[in-house]
């Protein structure tokens, strides 16, 4: 599936007329958070989303107009009982931004935003500019854009093969560790990087980024106690393990006898991993983990402590 900024970047090589929302603020309540962004087309379709509802067809209208003019416009739109009644969006916050009906002239930043290969920040400045800057600079709109999070699954069993493109889907780099070819493959793992072979060689493979987060799901307690010894003193953004309070309080014991890890690091572990939607189903408990990650990420890129 392709990032917003990979269908942004492809957008502004055509000649199509297309326009790009952004909400650049929001004040109280609202369906769609600041950042939030959708490419609005002459003929009507909308890639991304402003929130749907009354409130993304206003949006729509003034990026038609905009279009038409060839104007860039602003919005502040007050989501109360008038504006959202007949679509339900009584949100009572109010939502403003831009919208940039020449995207075209920026081409080269969307197609390094796209590839992101590292920390990027660009923004809009007071006279509706698209161009690089610095993360302390002022205007309409400044966003960082960072490399996908990596995502190290141990195990190919039923959770890896339901969590992996699931996360991929999410925007999550995976890589995917496995003793077993006949599980560990291509076929099984299309879009995953593999490491296949014993444990104890792979398991000594370095972190790529401090951005990398790591799920233990291997196919029993022995293995999954393999796995965490040597992962548990990584420096992983976020550490989970599939299992019972009572297997993680028995991990932990063990390990704090053996000197196996710090204290701090155990503590962090998450396991039971996944946040509690009575999940029994191997999709549901991939939802339930990712859920927990997708929130956990975002506690990483905002640069606070894990949860």
């Amino acid at each position: 599936m392709p990032t917003f900024y990979e269908i942004l970047a492809a957008a502004a090589t055509t000649d199509e007329p297309v326009a790009l929302g952004i909400i650049t603020h929001v004040k109280g309540s609202s369906p769609q958070k600041v950042g939030a962004k959708a490419l609005f087309y002459a003929d009507g379709r909308i890639a991304g989303t402003m929130g749907g509802g009354c409130l993304e067809a206003e949006i729509q209208d003034r990026a038609r107009q905009s279009l038409i003019t060839g104007k860039p416009e602003t919005f502040d739109l007050v989501l109360d009982h008038d504006f959202g009644w007949d679509d339900g969006l009584i949100c009572g916050g109010r939502v403003g931004g831009v919208i940039l009906p020449r995207i075209h002239s920026a081409a080269p930043i969307w197609t390094e935003l796209a590839r992101r290969q590292h920390s990027m920040t660009w923004g809009i400045t007071d006279d509706f500019k698209i161009n690089w800057a610095d993360p302390t600079s002022t205007g309409r709109y400044r966003e960082t854009v960072t490399p996908p999070c990596a995502l190290w699954i141990a195990g190919a069993g039923h959770i890896a093969q339901a969590v992996a493109p699931m996360a991929l889907a999410l925007d999550f780099t995976v890589t995917v560790f496995d003793d077993r070819p006949a599980l560990a493959n291509k076929e099984i793992f299309p879009g995953v990087t593999l490491r296949v072979g014993d444990w104890e060689k792979t398991l000594t493979e370095s972190l790529v980024a401090p951005s990398t987060f790591g799920l233990i799901v291997t196919r029993g307690h022995r293995h999954d106690a393999l796995v965490l010894r040597h992962w548990i003193t990584r420096d992983f953004a976020f550490l989970g393990m599939i299992g019972s309070k009572r297997k993680a309080r028995t991990i932990k014991e063990h390990f704090f006898a053996e000197k196996i890890g710090t204290e701090a690091a155990l503590e962090k572990l998450a396991c039971p991993v996944g946040v509690n939607i009575a999940a029994t189903s191997v999709p549901e408990i991939a939802v339930s983990i990712l859920a927990q990650y997708i929130d956990q990420r975002a506690l990483f890129l905002e640069g606070q402590p894990p949860a």
